[in-house]
């Protein structure tokens, strides 16, 4: 073969591959949070039914796991939008920005609540922060003020008001947002209202931070991987045991479990909005503004996720457990979202 046939053969041949690999993603691929998971795929259903374009592919790899394929570079190779119980942190909007992802949309869902649950027969509890601290913390201070690695045993070693029951708790990896926003939440929360420790932070903010957000490895927190479906399926086979994860499994399970009360107040779709519920938080999804155009839909997808019919008060999300935002914010970022704003870098 000559030369000029033999380089055209090669530039056939790549035209073919890219060709293939443009083929193989027709298709919206969204990574990311376990928590917004259904109600993603909740949109991604309806957006295959209705709007002309196949069905995204939605994959539950916890919020840390979805930021870290999302930002690891541009093209078909890599995630077109992700979903986050959390906020982006200013490190992974960076990781994006060096990796080529220069344009990214943040669009902000509505709210979740964190539920700490347990099996529907067992005794309803009502936990403070403080509780939860102290059974899950991995060091906690002693009579003196020393930091020693936690003893209790049982939630009555917590609190004598408590059930004299094993300490056992199922709940997310370190790469989940909702693993991330427990932490936040309630192990800092809880941290805090013990005099030593908040005392810490004024003289060494770093062992401050590495003691409230340390979670125990005796075997008294379970983590139970990206999968909430699998911890409630537990706790109706262990009635002793609790579990953690985002309101809207608590909403789809109520024939199974319930949630605690936190400080008196249940978690319920009032208390998470008005913000009296203590574990609270907003979720997000991201948008890869660089692959709209040549991944077909996402634009439309990112419309139909922000329309009142999804996401409003009386939406179809609303039905899977999402807790929408005020109406004036919700105007105002589903503007933003469908004309793909991009965000700035976090604080």
């Amino acid at each position: 073969m000559n030369k000029t046939l033999l380089t055209s053969a090669i530039v056939l041949a790549m035209t073919s591959l890219s060709t293939q690999a443009l083929a193989a993603r027709d298709t919206i691929n969204i990574v990311g949070s376990s928590t917004v998971f259904p109600f993603s795929t909740a949109v991604a259903e309806t957006f295959g039914r209705t709007a002309g374009f196949n069905t995204p592919k939605v994959e539950s790899t916890g919020t840390g796991g979805g930021m870290k394929l999302f930002c690891a570079g541009v093209g078909v190779d890599h995630p077109d939008i992700t979903n986050a119980s959390r906020r982006m942190k200013a490190s992974e909007f960076e990781n994006c920005q060096k990796a080529g992802a220069k344009e990214i949309t943040e669009v902000k869902i509505g709210f979740d609540g964190i539920a700490i649950a347990n099996a529907k027969s067992a005794k309803h509890l009502d936990l403070s922060l403080k509780d939860l601290f102290l059974a899950l913390a991995k060091d906690v201070p002693d009579a003196s003020g020393k930091f020693i690695p936690n003893p209790n045993k049982t939630w009555k070693d917590v609190n004598s008001k408590l059930p004299n029951s094993k300490i056992e708790v199922l709940g997310p990896p370190p790469t989940s947002g909702t693993r991330d926003a427990f932490v936040e939440l309630a192990m800092d929360g809880g941290c805090n209202s013990i005099p030593e420790i908040k005392e810490l932070k004024k003289t060494d903010e770093k062992m401050h931070k590495a003691v409230c957000g340390g979670i125990r490895e005796d075997g008294a927190y379970i983590e139970a991987g990206e999968n909430d479906n699998l911890i409630v399926q537990k706790l109706s086979t262990n009635k002793n045991a609790l579990g953690i994860f985002g309101y809207s499994f608590l909403e789809q399970n109520t024939d199974k479990v319930q949630g605690s009360k936190i400080a008196g107040v249940a978690p319920t779709y009032e208390t998470i909005s008005d913000g009296s519920y203590p574990i609270s938080r907003s979720i997000y999804f991201y948008v890869k503004n660089g692959h709209v155009g040549t991944i077909p839909g996402i634009k439309q997808f990112v419309t139909e996720f922000t329309s009142e019919k999804a996401w409003g008060p009386e939406g179809y999300l609303a039905d899977k457990g999402l807790i929408s935002l005020p109406d004036a914010e919700r105007a105002n970022v589903a503007k933003a979202a469908q004309a793909l704003t991009p965000m700035s870098k976090p604080e």
